[in-house]
């Protein structure tokens, strides 16, 4: 039987072993995790880009964070950067250890922002560098997957003090600039590459004014990518007509002085069948002298939309979207500029038929062509 000091000497060697034994595995996972920050740093590039760049990027036992990131505009794009994001911080979800797709318990994206261009012919582009230079890769022999079986799962994703710049080069040159400011998002659940399931979504933020106050916007609910199911709520409160004027002034109209825009709508899809009523109010519109008594304001005689503002101080228009999102000859932009039309003309006791040709190019202006 060992001695009670024979003991005594083991228990620290034992201890200094198990120390010495745990030091090696930190130093382990400490190399391993910077060995795999940087071969993820390389990968990240590789696939934004040779045009991106990444500050930092650090894994710990929470997750993965990136700082930094940017990934620079082509030649002639209205900005200067088509992607920025102070910090990206990726969480991961520890269920995907035992089996299964992977899964991430959350994105968290802090101080992004992006830009979007419509061009002179109306086509939208966003992130060229991902969207578009990918193409061809895109065209190489990929082994199947199998059906239905999702890869990634996305639990929730988080914008925070985001903004969006929105050129449009189809209303004026050089382009119109629009900005959505202190953007904060909650979206999720996403389930890739599918997108079969209800995305919920709750979106806030500012809509910059030129001059005038900003206005707010809000939209809520969910939608299915796939199907193109949906139940969205989106509204707009206290938008400067000023920043939105080139959709609704012509060259030769006179041009807006002051004003606000409101809109709120509640759009519902199923089967991809669309119902969606909402109204729109124009406040507080004052336009410029020019234009005399017979000028118009988006196609609708002046002194009507005068005479309008003059009693009420407002023009409260509603309107009801209904058609197939799948029938061809249903245009969302049409059947909208149709409905605003009809609730305008309604409401100043005007000819439809010149309302409608206004409106028309009003809506085509803000929603494409």
């Amino acid at each position: 039987m060992d001695s009670p000091h024979a003991h005594f000497v083991r228990c620290p060697r034992r201890l200094a072993i198990a120390l010495a034994v745990l030091a090696v595995l930190v130093i382990a996972v400490v190399l391993g995790l910077r060995v795999a920050t940087q071969q993820l740093q390389s990968r990240l590039v590789q696939t934004l880009g040779p045009r991106a760049s990444i500050g930092e990027i650090s894994a710990g036992w929470t997750g993965i964070e990136v700082r930094a990131l940017r990934i620079q505009a082509p030649p002639g794009w209205p900005a200067a950067d088509e992607l920025r994001a102070e910090r990206v911080r990726v969480a991961p979800d520890l269920r995907s250890l035992f089996g299964g797709p992977w899964r991430v318990a959350s994105v968290t994206v802090e101080g992004g922002y992006v830009s979007m261009l419509r061009t002179r012919d109306g086509r939208m582009r966003l992130l060229p560098s991902l969207l578009e230079d990918k193409r061809s890769e895109a065209k190489i022999e990929q082994p199947p997957a199998e059906p239905n079986k999702p890869l990634l799962e996305i639990a929730s994703v988080k914008l925070r003090d985001a903004s969006l710049a929105f050129f449009d080069a189809s209303v004026r040159q050089p382009a119109h600039a629009m900005r959505l400011e202190q953007l904060k998002l909650d979206a999720g659940p996403f389930v890739l590459p599918a997108l079969d399931q209800a995305i919920q979504i709750e979106l806030e933020g500012l809509f910059k004014g030129s001059r005038q106050q900003d206005g707010t916007l809000n939209i809520s609910g969910e939608l299915t990518p796939t199907t193109r199911d949906a139940s969205l709520h989106a509204k707009f409160k206290g938008v400067d007509l000023i920043a939105l004027q080139p959709y609704l002034v012509k060259v030769s109209e006179a041009g807006i002085k002051r004003g606000t825009l409101d809109l709120d709508v509640r759009a519902n899809v199923d089967k991809n069948k669309l119902h969606a009523p909402g109204q729109l109010s124009l406040i507080g519109l004052e336009l410029n002298s020019s234009g005399g008594v017979l000028g118009t304001f988006a196609g609708v005689p002046r002194q009507a939309v005068l005479a309008a503002m003059s009693d009420k101080g407002r023009i409260d228009i509603k309107f009801t979207l209904d058609g197939r999102l799948d029938d061809p000859s249903f245009s969302l932009n049409e059947s909208l500029a149709t409905r605003i039309a009809s609730g305008l003309a309604e409401s100043l006791g005007v000819s439809v038929s010149g309302v409608v040709k206004g409106v028309e190019g009003v809506v085509k202006g803000l929603f494409g062509k």
